[in-house]
């Protein structure tokens, strides 16, 4: 186990097992008011390579771990993340720009991740077959078990760079494997302080390794072979040729999407509302969830907007520091200005802002457009903004053929209380998860959660990562008889 470190002013990274000053330094900012929060540094391709091996030596003590020692280390970082919750709050929102309670939001999920993964460590189990099919097997039996799959590499996006770390870092060390995270440039402060408390346990020294990286650096772990599995969360644009490149390894992709709700006669308009807004505009709607399409039965249609364009009326922009804070800045200008072209142009092109404002700074308004052409980027692509979409549709069987009318299939979110629509809705949604009366930027984190088409492939939530880190094993037994 190594010190941790104790400087506010600038952070080491977590390298091999040691907290080391080592690479390019990289200032860390407040995107709302742009306050240098720290300085750290980002790694080369030499200090990539230090990891890598230190990785792939580790793993030959990560794979003999016992259950109880990983879940013991899973939650002892758990607790940790618990005791330490407000001191990682104001972190995630000072390097974030997400707002506080957001930000204490994402911290308790955090905790839950690595609790959660502590328990699964315990019951990755396998199964006995019976191969006796035949007259000639007679007497075979098997048993398959689970082993860890080796070295994973983990790319996490700036959006929610504790937990979705969390998601890559907490399984990997439950299945018994080694892990090179790559967190985010923009806020990888949080990450780093969590190391700590992974520093504190008794995992193999280089098991994990936190290093910012600069693109090229990062790209180099996709096709290294050393590395036996890809977990990358981020743009479907990157992912998709990051599978590309990466050789033969197994590749985890948690991308994108254009997330859709529906809204029926029969459900409560006043919950859907609210949920509904706090879907479009949570963490300024940069979020892979968020709400970007609503489409609502045309009988209740009217009174829905007129609803929901209040409601987002009072929508609180400001502080991320002020707990009353709903909706905080951008991650950077070139967010806005593209934001801000694609409402541009669905205006130009018929769209009407029943809510919507001038940006300022880092901050879009929270926007509403009706009368949206599918033509428009803000309505087929991911504007991952604070910006959303109303249509009205004259049934509900085509608000399905709606939200399946995208390339993208992540989260689907069905206001209804009507039982045959929610399990139409479970069979027909072209989706990794539907979410019935809630929005489809709900998610619980033991829970499977990932998307189909070019939202993804494979699922996070703790079992079934745990799933894809490790590989099945069989072993046949012939009884002479």
């Amino acid at each position: 186990m190594t010190e941790a470190p104790t400087s506010t002013k600038t952070v080491p990274v977590y390298l091999a097992g040691e907290f080391v000053a080592r690479g390019s330094p990289l200032e860390v900012r407040n995107p709302a008011t742009g306050e240098l929060i720290a300085t750290t540094f980002q790694g080369g391709p030499a200090e990539l390579d230090e990891a890598t091996n230190a990785a792939v030596a580790a793993f030959e003590r990560t794979r003999r771990l016992a259950s109880y020692e990983r879940r013991d280390i899973l939650a002892h970082v758990a607790s940790q993340i618990a005791a330490n919750a407000e001191e990682l709050g104001d972190t995630l929102m000072r390097e974030a720009g997400k707002p506080i309670k957001d930000a204490r939001g994402e911290v308790a999920r955090a905790s839950l991740t690595f609790r959660t993964a502590a328990e699964e460590a315990l019951r990755i189990n396998g199964e006995w077959l019976p191969l006796d099919w035949m007259a000639a097997n007679r007497g075979r039996s098997g048993i398959v078990r689970r082993y860890p799959i080796g070295p994973v590499a983990g790319i996490n996006p700036f959006n929610f760079p504790l937990n979705l770390a969390a998601h890559k870092v907490a399984p990997a060390i439950a299945a018994g494997c080694s892990i090179v995270l790559k967190p985010p440039s923009k806020d990888p402060l949080v990450m780093l302080k969590v190391a700590e408390y992974i520093a504190e346990t008794d995992l193999p020294a280089g098991a994990v390794s936190v290093l910012p990286m600069d693109r090229p650096t990062g790209d180099l772990m996709v096709a290294d072979d050393r590395f036996k599995l890809l977990s990358f969360t981020g743009s479907p644009s990157v992912g998709w040729r990051m599978k590309e490149r990466a050789g033969k390894k197994k590749v985890v992709l948690e991308l994108g999407g254009n997330a859709g709700a529906i809204v029926d006669e029969t459900a409560d308009l006043d919950w859907a509302v609210g949920r509904l807004v706090f879907g479009s505009f949570a963490y300024s709607g940069q979020i892979c969830i968020s709400v970007q399409r609503v489409y609502v039965v045309e009988s209740v249609f009217d009174e829905f907007a007129r609803r929901f364009a209040d409601k987002v009326r009072s929508v609180k922009v400001g502080d991320p520091a002020d707990p009353d804070t709903d909706l905080g800045p951008m991650v950077d200008k070139a967010a806005v200005a593209r934001t801000h072209e694609w409402v541009q142009e669905a205006i130009d092109l018929g769209a009407r802002a029943l809510v919507g404002g001038e940006p300022r700074d880092l901050f879009y308004p929270p926007t509403v457009l009706v009368d949206v052409p599918k033509n428009a980027r803000v309505c087929g692509e991911e504007v991952f903004a604070p910006v959303v979409n109303l249509f009205p549709v004259p049934s509900f069987e085509a608000a399905l053929a709606e939200i399946n009318d995208s390339r993208f299939g992540l989260q689907c979110g069905v206001f209804t209380n009507d039982l045959e629509r929610t399990l139409q809705a479970h069979d027909e949604l072209e989706v990794g998860g539907v979410i019935v009366n809630d929005v489809p930027t709900w998610r619980t984190d033991p829970m499977p959660y990932g998307g189909v088409k070019d939202s993804g492939i494979g699922r996070e939530g703790l079992r079934y990562a745990i799933e894809d880190m490790t590989e099945q094993r069989l072993l046949a037994f012939a009884r002479p008889l």
